[in-house]
């Protein structure tokens, strides 16, 4: 006998199935414009979301090697996915960054991205985001959360080295993490840059109590700062391990390949070092090149991020002992912070 379609079995798809597969075909991804993502991200909130989710979560969200491709010898386009495997976190994200350098010259921002994230249930597009701002945030408070561990608790002075798109994200991030920081010092190869920051974060009256200052030279305020915070694009060393003060914790951020560093071998001998991932032990200039000279070894970094929120790694262990964070960012955090943004965004 022929064979007819079975019409029945098509017939018993239940309502509940039915109205899913509705709402995933006429639910429209949403753009969440910059402007709204402000209104939904302070960098307290995201330093408390990703303390309480990085944890539970590191290890449900794979995350394949990130793609880098280089689009020209100074410029590159790099892909990072990740996805979970957590109905806490039913997502996949892509990341899609360019990284123009030259940019600068032109008065724009030297790193661009967007963000798409998916259902990991359906694999329907649920959001668009810009990348460029979510970046910075995510970034700046992996930072402000390892400051929280590492830092001195009595930490009063922040240098940040660097006046870019970053900087000011950063200095948010560790005095957010660090409320007992009063003076804020500002360091940029063009002084103007770092007096214009300086003056920007003054004049909006966010920070009570806290002074901020631009000055050129590096050397001397390196040893006045209980945290001193690097984004740069530097391939020569900014920061001289021997100028640190004792106890002073060093957060590096900028380098993410092997010719980048933003501190000298002595830096890292004197610390004790923690990296956010283990990307960071075979990516960061800062490490690598520590490695090849024998100035320590793998095994003489003290953790990384989520062994310090969990405890399973002790920070520092005296009031003078100089920390070192170096961070090189991973999808992981770019999925929470948008899960973040996304989840709030829909809510409202």
């Amino acid at each position: 006998m022929a064979s007819t379609p079975n019409l029945a079995n098509d017939e018993t798809i239940s309502k509940t199935n039915k109205t899913q597969i509705n709402a995933a075909t006429i639910s429209a991804p949403v753009f969440i414009s910059n402007d709204s993502l402000f209104t939904i991200l302070t960098h307290q909130k995201l330093i408390n979301h990703f303390e309480s989710n990085l944890p539970k979560f590191s290890t449900l969200i794979q995350t394949p090697i990130r793609q880098s491709h280089a689009v020209s010898p100074s410029s590159s386009l790099l892909l990072m996915p990740s996805w979970s495997s957590s109905p806490s976190v039913p997502y996949i994200g892509v990341k899609l960054v360019t990284y123009f350098p030259q940019n600068s010259a032109s008065n724009l921002p030297g790193v661009q991205g967007s963000y798409v994230l998916f259902s990991s249930t359906t694999g329907q597009t649920l959001a668009f985001m810009d990348a460029t701002e979510l970046t910075l945030y995510r970034t700046s408070c992996v930072s402000g959360l390892a400051s929280k561990y590492l830092a001195g608790v009595d930490s009063q002075v922040l240098v940040m080295i660097g006046a870019g798109a970053l900087a000011p994200h950063l200095i948010r991030a560790h005095l957010s993490a660090r409320p007992s920081l009063r003076k804020v010092i500002i360091w940029n190869r063009t002084v103007e840059k770092a007096i214009t920051l300086a003056e920007k974060l003054r004049e909006s009256g966010e920070f009570e109590g806290v002074s901020f200052e631009g000055n050129g030279c590096l050397d001397e305020i390196v040893g006045i700062g209980d945290i001193v915070s690097c984004a740069t694009n530097s391939e020569t060393p900014l920061v001289k391990g021997c100028k640190l003060k004792n106890g002073a914790h060093l957060d590096l951020v900028g380098s993410f390949k092997h010719s980048m560093k933003e501190c000298d071998d002595e830096a890292i001998k004197r610390g004790k070092v923690f990296v956010d991932n283990e990307a960071a032990l075979v990516e960061a200039g800062e490490l690598v090149g520590a490695f090849e000279r024998g100035v320590i070894k793998r095994e003489d970094i003290g953790g990384n991020l989520v062994e310090l929120i969990t405890g399973d790694k002790v920070g520092r262990n005296n009031s003078d002992q100089i920390t070192v964070f170096k961070s090189v960012g991973s999808a992981i955090v770019d999925l929470l912070a948008a899960q973040l943004v996304y989840e709030t965004y829909t809510r409202n």
